[in-house]
């Protein structure tokens, strides 16, 4: 089965510290209203059994909503309950192991911190590259110094991949992110921890679009 390229401009990933004794379903639904095109699960501290029943319900909203599900790290969850693609870290299996034991059609994403991880992941058969983090951020404790936009541009024309820029992306500097060339952000605490999902998906939704419509009427 084909499966078309997919949307990376809002791609919002779930923490449920931030949760504030809400679901994550509801959260991630709240964040598809307001314009989320792509889920992650990224939940280090739930139990394999929680991590699998949590993302069971979210591939059933996403496949009902038509947004790709996209598992970090752990490739058992993503096979068990068919999500469309895996994101592995650095320090997570090899990306060229994980592409010779996911169907061909799972998206394969790969984080990034600079050019030669970048080519070495396309090599392997990335999907899209996850690049960051851009910005100082409190939510990955181990994300390191903030690149900034320059090292995200100089990736992002070394690659032939979709780019998403992740770490301390908001409403307020998205449109930078995407200026920079990446094909999309994403967020964590800036959606997950609003009080109003939907909205603040939407307002960082907005500037992206502006950004992106802006970077297709350059010459």
């Amino acid at each position: 089965m084909h499966v078309p390229e997919p949307n990376y401009s809002l791609y919002v990933i779930t923490d449920s510290r931030l949760a504030a004794g809400r679901s994550i379903r509801d959260i991630v639904a709240g964040a598809i209203q307001g314009g989320a095109t792509c889920i992650q699960v990224r939940e280090k501290e739930m139990s394999t059994r929680d991590l699998y029943h949590l993302s069971l319900q979210l591939r059933a909203l996403t496949r009902e909503k038509q947004v790709p599900l996209i598992i970090n790290d752990r490739l058992d969850i993503a096979l068990a309950v068919g999500a469309d693609g895996i994101h592995l870290g650095q320090e997570d299996l090899p990306a060229a192991v994980a592409r010779r034991l996911i169907p061909p059609e799972m998206i394969l994403g790969v984080s990034a911190e600079n050019v030669r991880q970048a080519l070495e992941a396309q090599a392997a058969g990335a999907n899209y590259l996850g690049v960051g983090a851009v910005y100082a951020t409190s939510t990955k404790p181990d994300a390191g110094e903030p690149m900034g936009l320059a090292a995200l541009a100089e990736i992002c024309r070394r690659v032939e991949l979709p780019v998403v820029g992740i770490g301390g992306i908001h409403a307020g500097n998205a449109g930078e992110v995407i200026a920079a060339g990446a094909r999309g952000v994403a967020v964590v605490s800036c959606v997950v921890a609003a009080e109003r999902v939907a909205g603040a998906a939407r307002a960082v939704a907005g500037k992206v679009q502006e950004a992106l419509f802006s970077d297709r009427g350059r010459p």
